[in-house]
């Protein structure tokens, strides 16, 4: 099978600058436009997530999934997690509804284990140390790649299980308009608006949204000692906005601005309305500059904040967290191969008097990340070092490669490094703290196997991948005989699978499934980690008959354990979902949706519902 190869010309496209006028650009299904030199080439997805610059997929020599902004619009998913939920690799545990405090486990790491971005600043919150997927918008979302295995060696501290990095949307090079609106059970609904263009060396875009919903009870066991028999609903309301000048050619600047605020009730007490309000907000300036033919650079100055305030009859607790974050990154041609270098600092800090002894740490890092496309074969290197003034030093590093060993067929294999840095919860929180704490670090081997190609008349992708991360010194929360609780350094975990993913595309039709066969489990005792399951998976089909799209899903899961005891089990369960859109002309889609559609009672957490059977439609209008 011929393959292209890009002259050193076309590499030097390759170039972050390049890579966000494809994400600005982008015509969903991950296809971008692409210069007239490289476009009849190839047509491959470009994702900037695995390296920290862009590749074509097809070049990748690590796990990564883009979800396209077709993919999200259709998807008819109520929130992010939602969305991620039918992802390989992927489990969600949510204490509620779509507006209730939300986690995500990659190959089953813990929540705090994966590193979550917004336009390239890590979001999240210092003190309870992961981001709030709850409070996340899809409303706001053009793109997501997910970036599966440890990444501390690109990202720093966190990344064990994994990064997801989320794209706001973006101006295109003509002036274009959209609107949304839906309605569905629970009274839920949603609307949206936004316009976006290009005036002369001008780029800009603004999107504004907002969904409330009356809910329904969050916690369904009337045993529990929280348990409240009212609606538990949420409100949300958020804003993006970019603009960018091209001052001289290859020569910008730009700007991005996202907030969005949830009011979400839930149960904490019988008598009192007890809810939680979140606010997300990022900004951050950027400089994209073209030094010379070969050497490109990026200077970025951003901040994202991460408040929480949270209403129940016992008090009233507030917790405030902000993240300033600096970066200079070089992008280099060599003779053989791309050299990316760059320079960051963090600079977190807790804004509100929480009674913690220490408020702030700062985190100086330097990344290095080596690639080299050579015929068949592939090859990447990150070393990244972390001087934290909390912790001191970390280095950590990753070893990846790829070979093209005949047509259609790659075989990939890498192994690496990371760590995890303990929360200000974890160290400083008031009578339930440790301040003596460790990182938990990381070691993983991965190999993959990967076929493309055509068979029966349909175009298929298929891979399988496999994965061993051993995790020491995890921080788990113990009580003592005397009832003394605080975190401590005690235990390991062996996190080891297999992921199978595959899809077949026809004329008009679609499948796509994935099966997940995984251990995450407790050294010590054998157990499974909470909340996580042995097997999981989804099957999805979709159809267009002509102006009219139709598609069904199906999600699995086997028995999972609510308790690291493993002695409070959550039964599996199987559900479906239906999903169907008719183009109606001049840019309106019409749209509903039915999720759970055979009303299965299950589980994500503990005497949590989820809702039962859903159904929501809508109109979508662009322009």
């Amino acid at each position: 099978m011929l393959r292209f190869v890009p002259s050193r010309r076309e590499r030097r496209l390759a170039t972050p600058a390049f890579a966000l006028a494809l994400l600005s650009a982008g015509l969903g299904n991950g296809a971008f436009a692409q210069p007239a030199a490289i476009k009849s080439a190839t047509l491959d997805p470009v994702v900037v997530t695995a390296a920290r610059g862009p590749q074509p997929i097809a070049d990748l020599v690590a796990d990564v999934t883009v979800i396209g902004p077709e993919e999200i619009a259709r998807s008819g998913a109520d929130s992010l997690a939602a969305l991620l939920a039918r992802q390989p690799g992927i489990e969600i545990v949510q204490n509620g509804g779509p507006g209730a405090t939300t986690g995500v486990f990659i190959r089953g790491a813990n929540r705090g284990q994966t590193v979550v971005l917004l336009d390239g600043l890590r979001i999240g919150s210092s003190t309870v140390g992961a981001a709030s997927f709850e409070a996340i918008p899809l409303d706001q979302i053009e793109r997501i790649e997910i970036l599966r295995g440890p990444a501390s060696s690109l990202y720093g501290a966190d990344a064990i299980g994994g990064v997801i990095q989320i794209f706001t949307r973006r101006g295109g090079s003509s002036l274009s308009a959209n609107a949304s609106v839906g309605y569905g059970t629970y009274a839920t609904a949603t609307g949206a608006a936004g316009v976006s263009g290009t005036s002369g060396p001008v780029r800009y875009s603004l999107q504004v949204g907002g969904r409330r919903s009356d809910g329904y009870n969050a916690i369904a066991n009337p045993a529990n000692f929280s348990w409240n028999p009212d609606r538990d609903g949420y409100e949300t309301a958020n804003v993006t906005a970019s603009a960018s000048y091209e001052w001289a050619k290859d020569q910008s600047l730009g700007a991005t601005y996202f907030r969005n605020r949830l009011d979400n009730q839930f149960d904490a007490s019988a008598g009192h309305d007890d809810r939680t309000i979140t606010v997300i907000d990022a900004w951050q300036v950027e400089s994209r500059n073209l030094i010379t033919p070969a050497w490109r650079w990026s200077i970025v100055a951003g901040r994202t904040g991460d408040d929480s305030r949270s209403s129940t009859e016992y008090g009233e607790y507030d917790y405030r967290t902000r993240d300033t974050q600096y970066r200079w990154q070089h992008d280099i041609v060599l003779p053989a191969g791309d050299l990316s270098l760059a320079y960051e600092r963090r600079e977190e800090r807790i804004t509100e008097n929480a009674g913690f002894a220490v408020t702030s740490r700062d985190t100086d890092s330097a990344i290095a990340v080596y690639r080299l496309v050579s015929g068949p074969q592939a090859l990447q290197v990150n070393v990244r070092h972390d001087d934290s003034s909390q912790f001191g030093a970390r280095t950590t590093g990753t070893l990846a490669w790829g070979w093209r060993f005949a047509p259609g067929w790659r075989l990939t294999a890498s192994g690496g490094t990371a760590y995890k840095a303990p929360t200000f919860n974890d160290l400083y929180y008031p009578g339930y703290s440790n301040p003596d704490l460790d990182e938990e670090t990381s070691r993983s081997l991965e190999a993959g196997l990967a076929w493309s190609g055509e068979a029966g008349g349909a175009r298929i992708n298929a891979r399988a991948t496999g994965w061993h991360n051993r995790v020491r010194s995890l921080i788990v929360f113990m009580c003592d005989a005397n009832y003394v609780c605080a975190p401590q350094n005690v235990d390991r975990a062996t996190l080891e699978g297999v992921t199978l993913a595959a899809d077949a595309s026809w004329s008009a039709t679609t499948l796509k499934a994935s099966l997940n066969l995984q251990s995450p489990t407790d050294d010590a005792t054998g157990n499974l980690l909470p909340r996580r399951a042995r097997t999981y998976g989804s099957l999805s089909a979709l159809h267009r008959i002509g102006p009219v799209l139709l598609s069904a899903e199906l999600s699995a899961s086997s028995k999972r354990y609510d308790d690291a005891a493993n002695t409070r089990a959550m039964a599996g369960y199987a559900i479906v979902n239906l999903y169907a859109e008719w183009a109606a002309g001049r840019g309106v889609t019409l749209f509903v949706r039915g999720d759970n559609v055979l009303d299965r009672d299950y589980e994500l957490a503990a005497d949590y519902s989820t809702g039962g059977a859903q159904v929501f439609a809508g109109l979508r209008w662009a322009m």
